[in-house]
């Protein structure tokens, strides 16, 4: 059957629980907590790019090697650079960084790392405070494929333009060269910045506990989430953080509806930065 334009990229909703249950059951990938529209954005998009249908999706996700991972890697991907909004790390370094000081260790999240840009961009601010030293980062993404490009640490050169566009908007004094090094049409960020950062899987919506941060940083992920998937990833945040550890989300994200803000104050209201008091 021949396929119109437009017609293969449509996939209703109850097409997308159908989805969301087989991926569990071949990969135990689950989807189940994030919000359908943007479920249903993402999953046209793919089939509009692959020209499938519904039945060629779900084919494809039991018969095609390596698909699950890259529909995974389409749906979660999210778009990062490094120093992304600079006046969110210029608050950091005024409003956090002198509490973090007072720990003998810091320990940072930066959960949905994506790429790694986030947290070689908190590595950086931890090193122009001379804080890095004592400073430990894990950077964590449900998307495996994802995850090792952050290992790499290689990014094109144009890309670093941007970034360090961003970065002396945040701080005009340093120099942004100082953190990596260039190689043919690529930038290799430096062995002194990547000493003390770990980059590996971990699944907001089903993992659990695994260390304790003085900072958290999960910024544009929960938009995605449902209300009850973000409830139950507030708690485990909350949970990882130490006492008196401090708690970054997106602009477009807040403590606001959920009832565990009552165990936060706010310390910029504007970049949603938030400190643990209980």
């Amino acid at each position: 059957m021949v396929k119109l334009d437009g017609e293969s990229s449509h996939i209703s909703f109850e097409e997308i629980e159908e989805i969301i249950v087989l991926l569990k059951q071949v990969s135990g990938f689950d989807l189940s907590g994030y919000t359908r529209s943007s479920l249903k954005r993402r999953m046209e998009r793919i089939m509009g790019l692959d020209n499938m249908d519904f039945i060629d999706l779900k084919n494809a996700l039991t018969n095609v090697s390596g698909f699950q991972t890259y529909l995974m890697h389409e749906i979660t991907v999210n778009v990062t650079e490094m120093f992304r909004d600079p006046e969110f790390y210029h608050e950091l370094n005024s409003s956090v960084i002198s509490y973090l000081r007072t720990f003998p260790r810091v320990k940072v999240w930066s959960a949905g790392c994506s790429s790694g840009e986030e947290a070689y961009s908190l590595a950086i601010l931890l090193s122009e405070n001379k804080l890095y030293d004592r400073s430990f980062i894990y950077g964590t993404d449900v998307n495996s494929a994802i995850i090792e490009t952050a290992r790499k640490g290689i990014f094109p050169l144009q890309k670093i333009k941007t970034y360090t566009e961003n970065f002396n908007r945040f701080n005009g004094e340093s120099s942004f060269g100082h953190y990596y090094t260039v190689k043919y049409d690529m930038a290799i960020m430096s062995n002194i910045l990547r000493k003390n950062i770990l980059f590996s899987t971990h699944n907001l919506a089903t993992d659990a506990v695994f260390n304790e941060f003085q900072l958290i940083t999960c910024r544009n992920v929960l938009i995605y989430f449902d209300l009850d998937l973000q409830h139950r990833v507030f708690q485990l945040l909350y949970d990882s953080l130490s006492p008196f550890g401090f708690l970054c989300l997106g602009t477009k994200e807040s403590l606001i509806k959920h009832d565990i803000k009552d165990k936060f104050r706010v310390v910029s209201r504007k970049y949603n930065i938030y400190q643990k008091i209980k």
